[in-house]
């Protein structure tokens, strides 16, 4: 079983996955050429409350993890494996079908986005622990 001690994962880890799903929500709402508006959270807090459930199995949230570079592909993979769900929340919410391309596109995206955010992350942890 998965244990996650919240407190003791670092506060600007988790702001940072909050802000990097926020920010690839706006980015998918306005390559669509759609208002900022609360149709945005339709899919945000999907995709938040996703990330949160499946993000700790693949042990994104583990000091020895989250702090290295070579490990962001966990992020990227949990954000690959969360985009079924959110979706599928999504549809419940929003009373509509779940279509297969939104899937595919929602997980690529977030995959890129939160491996290229864990990545920086891990280098800057990294970089920090090695100057001592």
């Amino acid at each position: 079983m998965v244990m996650v001690a919240f407190r003791r994962i670092p506060l600007p880890l988790l702001a940072g996955d909050f802000l990097a799903i926020v920010i690839l929500g706006v980015i998918g709402f306005l390559f669509h050429n759609r208002d900022l508006n609360t149709r945005l959270l339709t899919t945000i807090l999907p995709t938040l409350a996703a990330w949160a459930l499946v993000a700790p199995w693949l042990g994104v949230y583990r000091p020895e993890t989250a702090s290295r570079p070579a490990h962001a592909w966990r992020a990227a993979l949990a954000a690959l494996f969360s985009a079924p769900l959110a979706a599928t929340l999504r549809g419940l919410w929003l009373n509509s079908a779940i279509l297969p391309l939104f899937v595919a596109v929602l997980g690529l995206t977030n995959a890129l986005g939160m491996g290229l955010w864990r990545m920086l992350w891990g280098w800057f942890v990294f970089r920090s622990d090695t100057r001592g």
